[in-house]
């Protein structure tokens, strides 16, 4: 049995794939295996990087597992549930195709982080170098240098932030999972937090590892980010229970605000009014999502960021 093994779902995979994977081979903490579920087969092969991904484990004492999956078929939750039920290691990990491990030591410090309560861990995101200012602060707002442990006990003072967990890059117990009913499927997104909620529900500990660093931002448009939201939008919506009596529209009043102050006093006015721009398309996403059930399919459609889940 293997100690670890690393969960990778990938559409469109480019160069900066196949930079993680080399990362995660020079790990000090090796993976027995690293396990890729690979949306539509024409893309990957069109993408021309199979050789090359194949050539990177020759002389390797990790293995590949490469399965193809139609787009019909990709489910946040269904998906990485597939990839860890191709694993028999005490752990697995988790990671999305664009998230690059920023020193050796990142599997390492995951797994360092587990015990008998902790079953989750996950890693800081440190943006890279084409980050603008706006997503440079909020990396470092959401993913700050000091390490957390995060239980029930937490909920008053963080609120909705006892049960964010991003499988950006996030090591899992595979028997607790197990016992867990892994993933939920059939989400829209928020599978890593929805599993957060089981675990910190049923007793157990999430730890945030700062020390375990990932490579990973995105400079998304005011489109992109209308986009997202409303997706976030429905994955409250459709989970009354968990978001219901936690609100999330005040940590990002917290984010907007400090964000703001900061841009002001570096003089960044250009990116300050941005920052408005921006935070008003999150705000108008983030509120039709949570209303999409009063909207007509196809604008809903238009409105999502991922378009093949309300096929």
């Amino acid at each position: 049995m293997n100690l670890v093994d690393v969960i990778i779902p990938t559409y469109k995979p480019d160069n900066k794939f196949l930079v993680s994977i080399k990362r995660l081979l020079a790990q000090t903490v090796k993976p027995g295996k690293i396990i890729i579920i690979n949306t539509d087969k024409n893309v990957w092969d069109k993408a021309g990087i199979g050789e090359e991904l194949n050539s990177l484990f020759e002389d390797s004492n990790t293995s590949l597992y490469l399965e193809h999956i139609e787009k019909s078929d990709f489910d946040h939750g269904a998906t990485r549930n597939l990839g860890v039920s191709k694993s028999d290691a005490k752990y697995f990990i988790c990671m999305t195709q664009d998230a690059v491990c920023a020193d050796k030591q990142t599997v390492e410090y995951l797994l360092r982080g587990m015990d008998k309560s902790i079953k989750m861990t996950y890693a800081r995101q440190i943006p890279d170098k084409k980050a603008d200012k706006i997503e440079k602060f909020t990396r470092e707002f959401n993913y700050p240098a000091e390490s957390m442990i995060k239980s029930f006990n937490e909920r008053d003072s963080l609120g909705i932030k006892t049960y964010f967990a991003s499988n950006v890059c996030s090591a899992y117990e595979r028997e607790c999972f197990d016992t867990l009913g892994g993933f939920d499927t059939g989400e829209i997104l928020n599978e890593d937090m929805l599993y957060a909620y089981k675990l910190i529900e049923h007793g157990y500990f999430i730890k945030y590892e700062a020390w375990a660093k990932v490579i990973h931002s995105h400079n998304y448009s005011g489109k992109k980010q209308f986009m997202r939201n409303f997706d976030i939008g429905v994955s409250q919506s459709s989970n009354p229970k968990i978001f219901k009596s936690i609100k999330s529209e005040n940590e990002g009043k917290k984010l907007v605000l400090k964000t703001l102050k900061h841009l002001l006093s570096t003089h960044s006015y250009i990116s300050a009014v941005r920052l408005i721009y921006i935070s008003a398309c999150k705000y108008a996403g983030f509120l039709a999502g949570k209303n999409f059930k009063k909207l007509p399919k196809g604008l809903i459609r238009a409105c999502s960021m991922n378009k093949e889940f309300w096929r």
